[in-house]
């Protein structure tokens, strides 16, 4: 298939890569012309402007977007609404609010535009692994893209059917699920992104726990000298709470033991605050979610080494950088 992807930061260039590597033809464009030109040695073919992209693309047109949520997502529809036709498809692969799906979708539809919410998770090793994707949106225009769902994902790979799902039609064992009507994409991917602050804040309190066992303040019978990058190195193998953050820890342990390189500065993107607010809106008792949300706000009042590990552990999966840092 054809499918023009518009913002090539470190997710949107990846997934073309993924995608020209699956056999598929990509046109691209960025606000910066050098991520265009740069993806265009490597197969993609490049558009100077959107009115450029639309005009390579065969109808019905998909337009993927990757660019960061709220105003600039609502420019970039505002400016191709007026170059597209009925039967087009915008997809969203950000992480937007799944309410302003429903609105943005609600005003396409006039136009006879579909509009998809495709929650996107893999960060930036999604080229290697696959992307982890939460679809909303209409059916029809869901199947026709299957080709490009079915790319981006990682596939069975050599994970087992769980017990009992053994015959399943399912698209979830390959890594891609149709969740429901518009807005559901993003709402799963929204509990996703709830869900991981909440395990990322566990494995953070916990490392702490253990690399204060040292302290002066306890009785000597009961300190202990841990070396957390060990401990993060054996729990991979065997333990009930092994997983792929805590492996991301243990290569930021690796890295860099005491993560002197980190403050400890922990930003949050939005998620956090969206699910703690859709828990409320349905009665929904959070107290992990909630606590993890707002142990990111005081990590920004001074810093403690688990709030170091929360950073290291963002910058590992997402690449995402400390404010006031730059990147190696």
């Amino acid at each position: 298939m054809k499918i023009a992807m518009i913002g090539l930061g470190k997710m949107g260039a990846n997934m073309t890569r993924r995608l020209i590597n699956s056999g598929h033809e990509v046109v691209v464009y960025d606000l910066n012309p050098d991520n265009v030109a740069h993806l265009t040695t490597e197969g993609a073919e490049g558009a100077a402007s959107l009115e450029d992209l639309v005009s390579r693309l065969p109808m019905p047109r998909a337009l993927w977007m990757m660019v960061p949520a709220g105003a600039v997502v609502e420019k970039t529809i505002t400016a191709l609404v007026s170059l597209l036709a009925s039967g087009d498809t915008i997809i969203d692969g950000g992480n937007s609010y799944f309410k302003d799906d429903v609105r943005r979708a609600g005003m396409l539809k006039g136009q006879g535009i579909h509009y998809l919410d495709v929650g996107t998770s893999g960060g930036t090793w999604g080229i290697e692994r696959g992307y982890s994707l939460m679809i909303g949106g209409e059916k029809a225009p869901v199947q026709r893209l299957e080709p490009i769902f079915a790319a981006l994902a990682p596939g069975c790979g050599e994970i087992p059917p769980t017990p009992g799902r053994e015959g399943s039609t399912s698209t979830a064992e390959l890594g891609y699920l149709h969740c429901g009507p518009v807005g559901a994409g993003h709402f799963v991917k929204m509990i996703h992104n709830g869900i991981e602050y909440g395990l990322m804040q566990a494995y953070a309190e916990g490392f702490d726990i253990m690399r204060n066992a040292a302290s002066d303040s306890l009785p000597e019978a009961y300190r202990y000298d841990i070396e957390c990058s060990e401990i993060a190195e054996l729990w991979r193998r065997g333990s009930v709470i092994s997983s792929w953050l805590l492996d991301l820890t243990a290569q930021a342990l690796a890295d860099d033991p005491k993560l002197t390189d980190y403050t400890g500065y922990v930003t949050d993107s939005g998620e956090g605050r969206w699910t703690v607010q859709a828990a409320v809106e349905e009665a929904v008792s959070a107290e992990v979610l909630t606590a993890a949300l707002f142990a990111r706000f005081r990590s920004r009042r001074g810093n403690t080494f688990g709030e170091k590990m929360l950073s290291a552990m963002r910058q590992q999966f997402g690449g995402h950088i400390e404010a006031g840092k730059t990147s190696k």
